[in-house]
């Protein structure tokens, strides 16, 4: 059977789900829970996406995802990618972490009403599982989910967003009285779940969610069934699962390793006649793998460093080094990095 196509385009928002192989944990421990959302703000930085609700499960995660470019596919194949080898390397481990292909489900989120569907859904997940006792514990219990954040209980993250969620929801911007609503709402809503009748309208309501690939009207059903037909019509290297060279891409590379020469005084070289692991090559290698989706491939073609594996090996040994040159040349383009930041965010 011939996989499904991946439905990409600017301001996409989707609801991502993926299962641990076989159904296994994909979450040993705290520990790993935390690695999980270090790697989901590492895909973040590298993409651009935004992200509106997670709830992190036993073998399981749940994603509400905008992706302001086509990238859903290179980003999930990061996030996917970098996680495992990550987990494996803390437990020791090898193989497949993740069950086949993950679920992503389009949803029209020009439509507040489907946008609130998928949020409910996801952050219901814990009551769903019998990890929260409705009425006798609070939704905020369960930390492991982006709740807490949106009511104000934790810190939210610098990659998560409150405002379109809180909006969808009818509780206007995302001040205090507005959390305090929405924590309301959604203790209500885990009421009704509790309760077999309001949990079978709960279920109907979440079907399509749950079986379909897209949630929306039919208007936006046929638009993207349009999109798709004329992507199949164009040739394979600008199709669907690849809409040319986007913003987090090779072009977004060539702009920040031109950021990066400049902040450190250096000049683009034929970098052919240098020293494959040439302190200056890890660097500008490590430098792109933080802050784009381009694979260590393109960038080892890039700098002429050989073995895609040189890349890998070079971001290790940066992130890690106690050399106080190369450690000042970090310093420096951590520093861009933060002013880039800064300037994107005013």
């Amino acid at each position: 059977m011939a996989r499904k196509l991946r439905v990409q385009y600017p301001g996409a928002v989707y609801h991502l789900m993926s299962r641990g192989n076989q159904g296994h944990a994909i979450f040993r421990d705290d520990q790993d829970r935390v690695l999980w959302l270090q790697t989901l703000r590492d895909t973040c930085a590298k993409t651009g996406w935004r992200i509106h609700a997670y709830v992190l499960m036993g073998n399981h995660y749940h994603l509400l995802a905008e992706t302001p470019e086509a990238n859903l596919v290179a980003g999930m194949k990061w996030l996917q990618g970098t996680y495992t080898r990550r987990f494996n390397l803390r437990h020791r481990t090898f193989g497949h972490l993740l069950q086949g292909r993950y679920k992503a489900v389009v949803v029209d989120g020009t439509e507040p009403q489907y946008f609130g569907v998928v949020s409910t859904y996801i952050h219901l997940n814990p009551v769903r599982a019998g990890l929260v006792q409705p009425g006798e514990q609070p939704l905020t219990s369960y930390p492991w989910s982006s709740l807490p954040a949106h009511v104000g209980a934790t810190p939210a993250p610098e990659w998560l967003r409150s405002d379109r969620l809180l909006g969808a929801l009818g509780f206007g911007e995302a001040d205090r009285s507005s959390r305090r609503g929405y924590e309301t709402y959604l203790e209500t809503r885990a009421l009704e779940c509790s309760d077999p009748r309001g949990r079978r309208a709960w279920e109907q309501e979440w079907r399509k969610l749950r079986r379909g690939w897209y949630l929306g009207g039919q208007g936006f059903r046929a638009r993207l069934l349009e999109a798709v037909s004329r992507s199949l019509e164009r040739p394979r290297a600008d199709s669907v699962s690849g809409e040319g060279v986007e913003a987090h891409g090779e072009a977004a590379a060539e702009r920040w390793l031109t950021e990066g020469l400049n902040a450190l005084g250096w000049k683009d070289a034929d970098w052919t006649g240098t020293e494959k692991g040439s302190a200056r090559k890890q660097l500008l290698a490590w430098w792109l793998r933080s802050r784009t989706a381009v694979s260590c491939r393109w960038i080892s073609s890039r700098l002429a460093m050989g073995h895609e594996s040189n890349v890998s090996h070079a971001s290790r040994t940066i992130a890690t080094t106690r050399d106080p040159q190369i450690r000042q040349w970090r310093d420096l383009l951590e520093a861009l990095q933060a002013s880039v930041g800064e300037a994107s965010d005013s």
